[in-house]
């Protein structure tokens, strides 16, 4: 075994005594050994075995201890005590600061016996072995209740700090959810953008290849409609795209669609080529943006499959219902009815979601009068309930 390694096993902690350890072993060594050099200094050895385990009492309290005690009953068999018992109280008072209590009582009891044993053997007297017991019990005590308050101490510390820890982690799951959460929201509205504006583009293109030769007005109508088609679905993606900056939102961002942007969608539908009916009854004063918003979507999502699926001479329908405390949206078409048109996909999922925010449920599937369906009912918030009442 190398010096290092028997270095290493030897020293406290698996390092060096500290600073403090040292000086403390060389003061009361120093105290002592003047003290015994004054009444004769042949027992000095056995100062030196009193003191030089203070340097591992860090690593091993109770042995350190239990050494340091039967050094010092050999000592009060054989010369009178000195000053290198001192040891002996700061060893009970490392084991207070660091082991548990049941085991700081125990060797209290030993010390006790060992204070006892003592005032025995000097014997000059009951009044002077009264005071001595007094004193040197007083001292145990001192030593005792100083280490568990730090035992205590760092106790609460420690479990501070892992509160804290705790605390910490908790913040960061919940920025991780958050951050989640943001990204299904901008991933959510970039499909419901992208593929509708896309959609109602591709269909004015291809109406307008259609008719290139024999009415170019119409192409030119189309062509016209597909341009602001694009530039509104430009804009609505540098809204959207907008939020992911680090700057403050300017002014200049338009607001997010609602009700009122509803018969706006409705017309892109229908100067793609698929005629649209759009009813609405009842009135929804005071909705939350965010409703409006989420309607807004799901009717543009559900006339977006329209515009995919629904094939050439299709219609569409759409009525929104206003209730106290719900709101019905249905949108139908006559087109095509396949059970491979809502077999899921980002477009499905994201009208389910829009809805459950707002304890919804949304139904897609074939009508009961041919074509397709999209049907969801939202719960009004409570606030607005209210007002509405």
């Amino acid at each position: 075994m190398s010096i290092q390694a028997l270095r290493r096993a030897a020293a406290p902690h698996g390092r060096f005594p500290s600073w403090l350890d040292g000086c403390l072993a060389l003061v009361l060594l120093g105290i002592s050994l003047v003290h015994t050099a004054r009444s004769g200094g042949q027992w000095a050895v056995l100062d030196l075995a009193l003191v030089v385990p203070l340097l591992w009492r860090r690593r091993a309290p109770v042995a350190v201890f239990a050494v340091i005690w039967a050094v010092a009953a050999v000592q009060n068999l054989v010369e009178k005590p000195t000053l290198a018992d001192a040891a002996l109280l700061v060893a009970f008072y490392t084991v207070a600061s660091a082991t548990a209590r049941r085991t700081t009582l125990l060797l209290a009891m030993a010390l006790e016996l060992g204070i006892i044993l003592l005032v025995i053997k000097t014997g000059s007297g009951v009044d002077e072995e009264l005071r001595t017991f007094i004193g040197l019990s007083g001292l145990a005590t001192a030593a005792g209740v100083l280490g568990i308050n730090v035992r205590n101490r760092r106790l609460i510390v420690s479990g501070l700090r892992e509160r804290a820890n705790r605390l910490e982690q908790e913040r960061e799951q919940e920025l991780a959810l958050a951050r989640v959460t943001e990204r299904s929201r901008i991933a959510r509205e970039m499909h419901d953008v992208v593929a509708h504006n896309l959609s109602v583009m591709l269909a004015l293109c291809d109406g307008a290849a259609y008719h290139v030769h024999d009415a170019p007005e119409r192409v030119e109508a189309a062509l016209e409609q597909a341009s602001r088609t694009g530039r509104q679905a430009l804009a609505e993606m540098r809204q959207l795209l907008g939020v992911l900056n680090d700057g403050p939102v300017g002014p200049e961002l338009a607001p997010q669609p609602g009700l009122r942007q509803i018969e706006d969608l409705v017309e892109q539908v229908r100067a793609a080529g698929v005629p649209v009916s759009y009813t609405m009854t009842g009135e929804l004063n005071g909705a939350p943006p965010g409703m409006e918003l989420a309607i807004f979507r799901i009717v543009q999502e559900a006339l977006t499959n329209t515009l995919k699926h629904a094939g050439a001479g299709a219609s569409a329908y759409v009525n929104l219902t206003c209730w106290q405390e719900t709101i019905e949206v249905v949108v139908r078409d006559t087109g095509n009815a396949s059970s491979t048109r809502g077999s899921g996909g980002a477009g499905l999922r994201g009208m389910r979601e829009r809805a459950a925010v707002y304890d919804g449920t949304l139904e897609a599937g074939p009508s009961a009068q041919g074509g397709w369906q999209v049907s969801a009912t939202l719960a009004v918030p409570s606030v607005t309930s209210a007002a509405l009442r």
